[in-house]
């Protein structure tokens, strides 16, 4: 909401000081994201990571749960000494699994900073050569259509992707 509001508030205060002469482009990073190799190639390593690091984490859940099918099976036979350990077995065993998955996912888990790892520099190749772009052009505002700054029309005549493309060489 308080994008929309500075968006307004921006066209408003462009249009009194002469929107004619204001130049304004619409860029769609996704669609230049896309039509990157180095970012496709990023993406499907991190999805091979997240994929490798998944089955781990579920490869020990099943160890936990048939270890827990097992103390289940033999709890009644065994002495209260050896049940507690048995549980405590288990119990350990899931909070390894559990400080693993935070490890890996975690909101600062290695997937995210193979993510900013891999990711963050093509990102920055892409905003640098719009900030380039709108620069060289006397652009006073560059909007992203595919981001969350709800563009709801912009004409044809203003996207400025495939300007950016060929700008970082493609």
């Amino acid at each position: 909401m308080k994008i929309k509001i500075c968006l307004i508030a921006l066209i408003l205060g462009m249009s009194v000081l002469g929107f004619s002469q204001t130049k304004i482009g619409v860029v769609d990073t996704e669609y230049i994201l896309g039509k990157m190799a180095e970012y496709q190639s990023a993406q499907n390593t991190l999805e091979d990571l997240a994929i490798e690091w998944q089955q781990e984490i579920e490869e020990i859940f099943a160890e936990i749960e048939k270890l827990y099918k097992t103390y289940q099976a033999e709890a009644v036979l065994l002495p209260e000494d050896m049940k507690i350990k048995r549980q405590d077995e288990i119990i350990k065993k899931e909070k390894e699994a559990k400080e693993l998955q935070k490890k890996r996912f975690g909101t600062n888990g290695e997937l995210f900073q193979k993510r900013q790892e891999l990711i963050k520099p093509i990102q920055d190749k892409v905003y640098n050569a719009i900030e380039e772009f709108a620069n060289d052009g006397n652009y006073a505002l560059i909007l992203d259509r595919s981001g969350s700054a709800q563009v709801l029309f912009a004409n044809p005549k203003l996207e400025c992707s495939d300007d950016i493309l060929k700008k970082i060489g493609y």
